[in-house]
Formats: structure tokens, C-alpha cells, sequence
């Protein structure tokens, strides 16, 4: 997520590095996704503990965690709350023009929607609710608009609930990615990584859960291959296609990962990976608020930092992409070298 939402400048990143301008897929646009079935997955091994607690300790949990990352990413995008103005002075952004949804605001409503459903609903009733958000979804969007970026539902429903001003502008319109809209087909991302985590932790990651999950998998790949026909997979506006087919791919990775690790025993090339699952949040937070500090400060030409590090330093030493690669490569590392230091302090950040 941090190499991908942070390409250098200079040259045009590889496409893979890019999302899909439309319809279609492209690796990037399997981040986000697999973020929530791994908050889905994690979920499995700690929501047992809620049986130990009273209903109304476990809502106040959920709804405190819900908001509390939900506002996260709300000062996240409002920050650093100033700006210099024509004059060259420093006034304080209009709150009137910040963003409310977004990614974090996104695994927070997920996050908070799965969470009420698992711990309140039966699996019967959990799995029928995500049928209903999948197919009533693709409903929604076939009635009110077509599967355009300016004429489909979603849009038209942030313009109503929140205002232009509130929306994404970074495709050059107002329109959100991150809409409330297609927050619905997103829960489903969580609701699947939550059953493959329990599936794992109750069948003890033996090849009988290994297989059930690789099946699922490709039992997920071939609908959303053929609902493709009719309902594009797009990322955009997380369409119903969208959230089986990165959930295919996510539990087939999951399922190969699981052998891997527990079964061939080859894992000592994981404590790399291990720093950044120990302090994703505040991992995350640290990548942006870098890149925002960059962005945010210019040279007396009247350059940004992060345009002056990416010619005299990145460009100069791999010209192009590769350039654009290097950059992001070195942020993510400043940021797993920050986790490494409080993971060897027991630091860690926990909402």
C-alpha cells in the first residue's frame, strides 16, 4: 500500500504500480481489498474473546473502534490543517472542503458493519445479508445510472449525502472511490476473510481447511470471471465482481501461504513482513504524513520537496520508472525501519 500509493515524480510509474483507469484489473488494485480480508482474517482470531463480554461492552468496543479510525482518516486527509494562501501567509484549511471518506474511513465503516453482523447474526443470516449486499448492489447501480464514473449511482449518492466539496478530486471531477455506496460490496471483502480465518483456526491449517479454502477460491474466480459479462470488475466503484474476484485471488494466496508456512515449515523469510503487521496503522500514518510534509514544503523556486528529491536524487540515479520505483521502495523502507526500532522496544499503537 505504501509502495503503490506513493510513486515518485519525474517519469510515469510501471503499470502494474497503477490502478486500472476503468474497468479491469491491474495488481495495485488488489491492495485495498486484500487489506480488508486480512482485517476480516484477523477478526477470526479475536472476536472469540467477545463471547467473555456483555453485549453492550462489545458494542461500545465496535462503535469506539469504528470511530475512532473513521476520524483518523478524516484528519488525515484535513491535515496539516494549514496552507499558504496568495500572499504567501498561513491560514487554515476550510473544513468545509475536506474529504470525509476515504481508505481508513473505508476499513473503519467495514470494520464496524462485519463486526455487528458476525458477533449479532446468525452464519446463515450473515451470509444471506452478503448475498443481498453483493446482489442488490449490482440492482442499485443497473437502475439508477449506468457503470460510467459520472453516471453511475454512486456518485450521484455522495453528491446528495455529502457535497462536492467533500468528494475525492484527484481523478479531476468530484467522485470517490471510497463512496458510501460501494462501502456495501466492501464488507463482503471482510465477512470471506473472516470465515477463511475461522475456518484456519478451527480446523488447525490441516490439508482438509488448506483444500476448502483453494476451492473457494476458485469457485469465487469463475463467478466473478462470468459476472464480469455483466457487471465489469472495477475497483473504482468496487463493483459486486470486484469483491469475489479479489477475494478468489485473496484465498488463494492465503491457502498457498498456509502450506508454505505450516507445512513446508519454509518461513524465516517472514520477519520482514512481521514489522509491518505489528504497527500497520501507525506504519501507514507515518508513510502519508511523509509524503504530505514533502508536498507541503517548497524551495524558494517555489518547488516541492518531494519534487526536488525525486530529480536531483531518484531521477539521477535510475532515470524513468525504475526512478519512480526507487523513491517508493526508500519511503517504504524509512517506514519498516521505523516499525523494526519500536518492534525491537515493544511499541506498538492500537486503536
Amino acid at each position: 500500500m505504501i509502495i503503490v500509493n506513493n510513486q515518485g515524480s519525474g517519469a510515469i510509474a510501471f503499470a502494474p504500480l497503477e490502478h486500472a483507469s476503468w474497468h479491469g484489473i491491474t495488481p495495485t488494485d488488489l491492495v485495498f481489498p486484500s487489506f480488508l480480508f486480512a482485517v476480516g482474517n484477523a477478526m477470526a482470531f479475536t472476536m472469540p474473546k467477545f463471547q467473555n463480554m456483555t453485549n453492550s461492552a462489545v458494542l461500545r468496543k465496535i462503535l469506539k473502534r469504528t470511530f475512532l479510525i473513521f476520524l483518523i482518516g478524516y484528519l488525515l486527509y484535513w491535515f496539516p490543517y494549514v496552507k499558504l494562501n496568495e500572499a504567501g501567509e498561513w491560514v487554515m484549511k476550510p473544513i468545509a472542503n475536506t474529504r470525509i471518506f476515504g481508505v481508513l474511513q473505508r476499513i473503519a465503516l467495514c470494520y464496524g458493519i462485519a463486526a455487528l453482523m458476525l458477533h449479532y447474526l446468525s452464519k446463515k443470516t450473515v451470509i444471506t445479508l452478503s448475498v443481498v449486499f453483493l446482489l442488490g448492489y449490482w440492482l442499485a447501480m443497473y437502475i439508477g445510472g449506468d457503470y460510467t464514473m459520472m453516471g453511475n449511482l454512486q456518485i450521484l449518492v455522495d453528491k446528495l449525502m455529502i457535497g462536492e466539496n467533500h468528494m475525492y478530486k484527484g481523478e479531476g471531477v468530484p467522485f470517490d472511490p471510497e463512496g458510501f455506496l460501494s462501502t456495501f460490496p466492501s464488507v463482503v471483502n471482510v465477512v470471506i476473510g473472516f470465515y477463511a480465518g475461522q475456518l484456519l483456526r478451527k480446523k488447525g491449517k490441516d490439508y482438509e481447511a488448506i483444500t476448502k479454502i483453494l476451492l473457494a477460491g476458485a469457485a469465487l474466480l469463475t463467478i466473478a470471471y462470468f459476472w464480469n459479462y455483466v457487471f465489469p470488475i472495477n475497483k473504482k466503484i468496487w463493483t459486486s465482481s470486484f469483491t469475489l474476484y479479489t477475494c478468489g485471488i485473496d484465498l488463494l494466496l492465503i491457502g498457498a501461504l498456509v502450506f508454505i508456512l505450516d507445512k513446508t515449515k519454509f518461513n524465516k523469510w517472514t520477519n520482514f513482513f512481521e514489522v509491518f503487521g505489528k504497527n500497520p496503522l501507525f506504519i501507514y500514518l507515518l508513510s502519508d504524513f511523509i509524503a504530505i510534509f514533502l508536498y507541503l514544503f517548497k524551495t524558494e523556486k517555489g518547488q516541492t520537496y518531494f519534487s526536488v528529491v525525486n530529480q536531483t536524487v531518484f531521477q539521477k540515479i535510475l532515470p524513468g520508472p525504475w526512478g519512480a520505483l526507487l523513491y517508493s521502495l526508500t519511503l517504504m523502507f524509512i517506514c519498516w525501519a521505523v516499525g523494526y526500532w519500536m518492534d525491537k522496544r515493544k511499541m506498538y499503537v492500537r486503536v
